[in-house]
Order: C-alpha cells, then sequence, then structure tokens
C-alpha cells in the first residue's frame, strides 16, 4: 500500500483531452509537478457524485493557489466514462484519468474487491504527490467519506 514517501508504481493511464485519446505515464503525470490526486470507488456513483468530485472542483482555485500544478481524479473506469463524469461535474479545471484495468490501483495496494458492484475498484484517497512522490496521504476505511476530501487535503497544504 502507499505510504508517505514512496514513489508512485509506474503505470500507463488513459484520458481524453479534448476528444482525443491519450495514455499518459505515472511520470507524464507527476514528473517535476505538485499534484493534488484523488482516486475513488467510481464515476457517476452517490459520494463521489455528491461529494468526493465537487468538493476538489469547488476549491481547485484554491489548490492552485498553494502551488499545485495540477488536480488529478482518478477511478477504475474508461476514460469516456471518467470524460463525460467531468463534464456532467464541471470538472473542466481537472484531469480525469482512468486507470482502465485496475493495474496502477493494484500496483499501488489500493484496490478492493467490491464484488458485484463492479469487482477490483479503488479504494477511496487523497494525497499531495510531489514530483512523483507521496507527501500526504488520506486513506478512508471502507463506506467511509472522512478524510479523504478536498478541504482535508488543502488544509495539509
Amino acid at each position: 500500500m502507499l505510504e508517505v514517501g514512496t514513489r508512485l508504481p509506474d503505470a500507463t493511464f488513459s484520458h481524453l483531452d479534448n476528444g482525443e485519446m491519450k495514455n499518459p505515464t505515472t511520470d507524464d503525470l507527476f514528473a517535476d509537478k505538485k499534484v493534488a490526486f484523488f482516486a475513488l470507488p467510481g464515476a457517476f456513483t452517490p459520494t463521489c457524485s455528491a461529494a468526493h468530485l465537487p468538493g476538489f472542483v469547488a476549491l481547485a482555485d484554491k489548490f492552485r493557489a498553494k502551488g499545485v500544478d495540477r488536480i488529478i481524479c482518478l477511478s477504475v473506469n474508461d476514460a469516456f466514462v471518467m470524460d463525460a463524469w467531468g463534464k456532467s461535474q464541471n470538472a473542466e479545471h481537472l484531469m480525469m484519468v482512468a486507470d482502465g484495468n485496475g493495474s496502477f490501483t493494484q500496483a499501488a495496494g489500493m484496490d478492493m474487491d467490491t464484488d458485484t458492484f463492479g469487482g477490483v475498484r479503488s479504494m477511496r484517497y487523497s494525497m499531495l504527490v510531489d514530483n512523483g512522490v507521496v507527501e500526504v496521504l488520506n486513506v478512508e476505511e471502507p463506506g467511509r467519506f472522512e478524510v479523504s476530501d478536498a478541504e482535508t487535503l488543502l488544509k495539509a497544504l
């Protein structure tokens, strides 16, 4: 499992950029950047749509004012779902990234088996990553939403 001070695992993600499929790597997303990163179990799901993503959308300017170069939202979904969800949530200032096969999530030790809900999904967490190294990490207990929210991560900066 990820810990403060660890380097993120190498992975390739998918992301729609103005309708064009891109496949950035861990280095592409995190090298020489300070990134507010949060992951969640699924796009369009209740807590993710009502609270988790909207908090980062609302506080995007405050993260940037604290020196954050990029805000990334990740889920084990495909890039088309992440793009549509981001648009529906007015998340144009965030990067909606798909971990389609869950390889990053599993390599990071942040996976959980949701059985009939959707199989392997990401745990709910947020972190500050500086040049690929985890500086702050907030991991939720299953079924909770108490420490991975945008406000908690912002206070840690």
